[in-house]
């Protein structure tokens, strides 16, 4: 159900302008806090610190503080924390995808290889912990191991389904929450946090950017087949040659024909476009309304978040919430 629009709708500038102080600041704790005692891990840190991310996790924990009333040091340090760990994830992910590229940039693993680049991922996680614990808040603490179990879960049981093509919706929903949604609610709960926020405020915080990061992670998926590399910063594709099988072809597969199963299933195996082109693969994603199903999945997600904005008091904070799920679901890359 669409939810009326309450007050003034802000654009994407707007959003960012109301924290684009602190999100300086926390660009220069990133800085600062990324500075390791041997010189390849700073380097690493800072190659993914100045490629060019939206920062729309510490972007989201800092409105979550502002919206509930709070926000300072506490809410600068976490947002760091937020965006080391995020660091840490993609450089992990390359090394298991043996990525070449990273938004429009060589990727860090094909720089300084991958044993160099899991220790450097272990050490963003391992610093990032080191800058929370400064809070002293066992919250603070529960959130984030819980946090990161479930990336790690979430990574471990996509290297057990690379290569399968009996994947099903429930399986992809199972890890659009696990590597990218918990993380979403994550932000949102730390910065009712930093807020001093009382536990129902955190809750529905958290709940409302669970559904922005599952309808994020559904529009990521989508824009994988449909935007271009330019855009997207990466080959376009990338998924299922990484044989990974997303919600836009489990929708497509539940009523192509053995032929066109056959062509997936090629491309899973090779691990490249050689014998059935991405063009090919396209077609057929996009002859099942694999494309739309999968926007309207992700729609259903932004709707429910937009629900809980809603019942938030109107306000800025609360407007700029509301318009971030607009942005997720129109985005282009």
């Amino acid at each position: 159900m669409e939810i009326e629009r309450a007050g003034q709708v802000l654009t994407a500038a707007e959003i960012f302008d109301l924290v684009r102080e602190d999100l300086q600041r926390v660009e220069k704790a990133i800085d600062v806090e990324s500075v390791a005692s041997v010189d390849t891990v700073t380097m690493i840190g800072r190659h993914l610190q100045q490629s060019g991310g939206k920062r729309l996790r510490p972007a989201l924990l800092l409105l979550c503080a502002r919206f509930a009333g709070g926000g300072g040091k506490t809410a600068i340090q976490l947002g760091a924390v937020v965006e080391m760990i995020h660091a840490a994830t993609l450089v992990h992910d390359d090394v298991i995808d043996v990525a070449q590229t990273r938004r429009g940039r060589p990727s860090a693993n094909v720089q300084w290889g991958n044993h160099t680049c899991v220790l450097a991922g272990d050490w963003l996680y391992m610093q990032a912990f080191q800058v929370a614990l400064k809070q002293r808040n066992f919250h603070v603490l529960d959130l984030l191991i819980g946090l990161t179990q479930m990336m790690v879960e979430g990574e471990l049981i996509q290297l057990d389904r690379i290569g399968r093509i009996d994947i099903t919706e429930a399986d992809c929903m199972e890890l659009v929450d696990r590597k990218t949604a918990c993380l979403f609610s994550a932000c949102a709960r730390l910065g009712a946090v930093a807020a001093a926020a009382d536990t129902n405020t955190e809750d529905k915080l958290g709940e409302f950017a669970w559904n922005l990061g599952m309808a994020f992670q559904l529009i990521d998926d989508m824009l994988d087949f449909v935007s271009s590399e330019g855009t997207l910063g990466k080959p376009v594709g990338g998924d299922l040659k990484e044989g990974k099988v997303t919600l836009p072809l489990v929708y497509a597969l539940e009523t192509a024909t053995s032929a066109e199963r056959h062509a997936i299933e090629t491309v899973l195996q090779e691990r490249s476009y050689d014998k059935v082109p991405f063009g090919s693969v396209l077609a057929i994603v996009k002859k099942y309304d694999g494309i739309q199903r999968t926007r309207e999945r992700a729609a259903q997600f932004t709707d429910r978040a937009r629900q809980i904005v809603a019942e938030f008091p109107n306000n800025p904070y609360q407007r700029a919430l509301f318009t971030l799920t607009d942005l997720v679901t129109e985005r282009d890359r």
